[in-house]
C-alpha cells in the first residue's frame, strides 16, 4: 500500500494476523465477545499516540496542541488524550464537564459555539474556563452574568477573519459567518475591552476543517499570524494566548493524499521567527479533532443476509446510518463517496465480487458502501468501515427507527 494514497482494500495503520484485522491486539471476534455485541466502534489508543507524535515531530514545540472534544467525546478517549495533549476545546456544557473531570487545568480549556445559553455561560464562568466570544451581544451577556456572580469571566474573542481556509472541507471564516466577530468589528471593540468586567485572555482564529493541502494551510497560517500581530498591537493589554485554529485533515476517499506536515511545520517555524517580537511570550495553540482520532477508529457490523436483486449483490448488515451518519454520505457530502471498507475477517482473500452494503433501516439512504469490490462475503462476516474514530455515534441519529444503540470500546 502506498504511504500517500488511501486505498479501500486495507488500511496500513492497523495490525493483521491470520487474515484478521486487529485493534489493540484483539480480533473482531474477540472484541465482539468482550462486548457481547456484533455492532460496535473500536478505537486503538496506539494510533492516537502516533498521530500526536506525528504532530509533535513536525510542528514547532512553541505551539501547543489542543484536542477538540466534539470529534470524539467518548470518555475513555478523552482520558487517553488528556495525557497526550496540552488542552481541550469544547463546544457544549457537557463537553466542558468532561474536560474538567478529566483533570485538565481550567486555563487550558476553551469553550466555543455561536449559540451559548445563559446557563452554559454561567457554568463556564464559574468553572473558570476560557469562553470564546462569538458576538458583541454574547460579550455583553457574559459581562452581565459575571458581574451578578461576582466573578471575572475569562474570555477570548473569536475572530471571523476576512480570509478563508482554501480547499477546506468546512469553511468557518471569511465572508458572512455565524461564527465569531468580524475582524473589522473586533478592531473597533478592542479599545472598549479594558473598561469591561472581563479578562481578555486572547483570540481564537478558526478558519475551517478537514484540509489535506499543505499549501492551503500555509497560506491560512501566514494570514493568521499577520492578523494575530495586528490584534495584539490593538489590544489594550497584552493577551496571554492565541488559538491559531486547526484544519488538519485525514484522507477518507479513494485518491485522496495524506496531508504532508513537513512543509506546514517548516512554514510555522519561519512564521515564529518573523513574528518573534510581535507575539513574544504569548501562548500559541493549534486545535485538532479528527486528525487525532479519526484514523484510530473503525465501525464494525455483521452481515445478516446476502441477496441479489436484478444483477446487484447486496450485503445486508445489522449496522448503518443510525450509528454512522457520516459514512452514509448524509453528514456534509454533496456527492456520496465510499469510506474505505473491508471484510475484517477476510483481509487477504483474493477472490472478489462487487457488492453494495446496506444497513437494516427502512430507507434507501442507509448505505454503508456502494458498488465496492470486496472478498466473497457470507452472512456472519465482519464489515469494517475505516477512518471512523471521529464524528461517529454522537453525530448519528441513534434513535431513528428505534434500533439498538451502538457501543464503543478503546483498546
Amino acid at each position: 500500500m502506498s504511504d500517500t494514497t488511501i486505498q479501500h482494500e486495507s488500511m496500513s495503520q492497523f495490525a493483521q494476523r491470520d487474515n484478521q484485522l486487529l485493534l489493540g491486539g484483539f480480533s473482531l471476534n474477540a472484541i465482539s465477545q468482550l462486548l457481547g455485541k456484533t455492532v460496535f466502534y473500536a478505537y486503538d489508543r496506539q494510533i492516537m499516540l502516533q498521530q500526536v507524535q506525528k504532530f509533535r515531530a513536525h510542528v514547532p514545540e512553541r505551539i501547543k496542541l489542543h484536542y477538540a472534544i466534539k470529534a470524539n467525546p467518548y470518555w475513555p478517549v478523552v482520558q487517553c488524550l488528556k495525557s497526550l495533549v496540552d488542552g481541550f476545546d469544547v463546544a457544549s456544557q457537557q463537553e466542558m464537564l468532561l474536560a474538567l473531570q478529566s483533570g485538565m487545568p481550567v486555563k487550558d480549556i476553551s469553550f466555543a459555539g455561536p449559540g451559548k445559553e445563559d446557563a452554559e455561560l454561567l457554568s463556564a464562568i464559574v468553572a473558570g474556563v476560557t469562553l470564546n466570544v462569538e458576538s458583541v451581544g454574547e460579550l455583553a451577556r457574559i459581562s452581565q452574568l459575571g458581574r451578578h456572580a461576582n466573578i471575572t469571566p475569562q474570555v477570548a474573542l473569536r475572530v471571523n477573519p476576512a480570509f478563508e481556509l482554501k480547499a477546506s472541507g468546512m469553511k468557518m471564516a471569511g465572508g458572512a459567518k455565524p461564527f465569531g466577530i468580524d475582524e473589522e468589528q473586533v478592531l473597533q471593540l478592542l479599545p472598549q475591552i479594558a473598561k469591561m468586567p472581563v479578562k481578555l485572555r486572547g483570540f481564537h482564529i478558526f478558519c475551517g476543517s478537514q484540509n489535506l493541502k499543505a499549501e492551503a494551510l500555509i497560506d491560512a497560517h501566514q494570514h493568521t499570524f499577520a492578523l494575530a500581530a495586528k490584534l495584539v498591537a490593538a489590544c489594550p493589554y497584552r493577551p496571554e494566548m492565541i488559538n491559531l485554529g486547526g484544519g488538519f485533515g485525514i484522507p477518507y476517499f479513494s485518491g485522496e493524499r495524506r496531508l504532508d506536515l513537513t512543509p506546514v511545520g517548516q512554514s510555522l517555524q519561519l512564521l515564529l521567527q518573523q513574528y518573534q517580537v510581535a507575539l513574544a511570550d504569548i501562548e500559541l495553540v493549534i486545535e485538532l479533532g479528527r486528525y487525532l482520532v479519526a484514523e484510530a477508529g473503525v465501525y464494525v457490523c455483521q452481515v445478516l443476509d446476502k441477496k441479489v436483486s436484478r444483477g446487484t449483490t447486496y450485503l445486508v448488515c445489522n449496522g448503518g446510518l443510525h450509528h454512522h451518519l457520516a459514512n452514509s454520505g448524509n453528514f456534509g457530502q454533496v456527492i456520496r463517496k465510499n469510506y474505505p471498507v473491508a471484510i475484517g475477517n477476510k483481509l487477504s482473500a483474493t477472490e472478489q465480487e462487487q457488492v453494495t452494503i446496506v444497513g437494516p433501516l427502512c430507507t434507501p439512504l442507509d448505505i454503508i458502501a456502494d458498488k465496492v469490490l470486496l472478498p466473497i462475503t457470507e452472512p456472519g462476516d465482519w464489515v469494517v468501515v475505516y477512518q471512523s474514530g471521529a464524528y461517529g455515534p454522537t453525530a448519528s441519529p441513534q434513535q431513528f427507527l428505534g434500533h439498538p444503540a451502538v457501543v464503543e470500546v478503546l483498546l
